[in-house]
């Protein structure tokens, strides 16, 4: 299962503290990001992760075309919707691709601890749902 990560500038603090506190689950896991958001996640909690080009590099359509592809199977997208900035990922293109592919979306601090709490009980096999629909 691969996980990828995104998270706007005013929200990398709070992706590095999420990617703190459940990262004995995280480590489960394959996990994606874009490249700043990756560095510092990294750099953070020790964790293993493929890193992307930066958002405003074509980071964020990278992880879009991964998920297009079935190669991610869960997006957490830290975003600041108050203060969006020129060159940060488009995050509609992204919802949109999670919608048609069925990939569970964390926006905010709340959706994500629900979805890695699903996925520590096991309760998300999502896939198989789908299939059987």
């Amino acid at each position: 299962m691969t996980i990828a990560l995104i998270a706007h500038d005013e929200k990398k603090e709070l992706m590095v503290q999420f990617c703190i506190a459940y990262c004995g689950i995280l480590s489960k896991y394959n996990l994606l990001a874009t490249g700043a958001t990756g560095k510092i996640v990294e750099e953070a909690t020790g964790l293993r992760i493929t890193k992307c080009l930066g958002g405003s590099q074509g980071g964020a359509q990278q992880i879009a075309s991964r998920i297009g592809c079935d190669e991610v199977d869960l997006l957490l997208m830290f975003r600041d919707p108050l203060n969006h900035k020129t060159g940060e990922p488009d995050e509609h293109a992204l919802l949109r691709l999670c919608d048609v592919h069925h990939i569970p979306v964390a926006t905010n601090i709340a959706t994500a601890e629900m979805l890695i709490h699903g996925l520590e009980r096991g309760d998300l096999d999502w896939r198989e749902i789908v299939k059987k629909g």
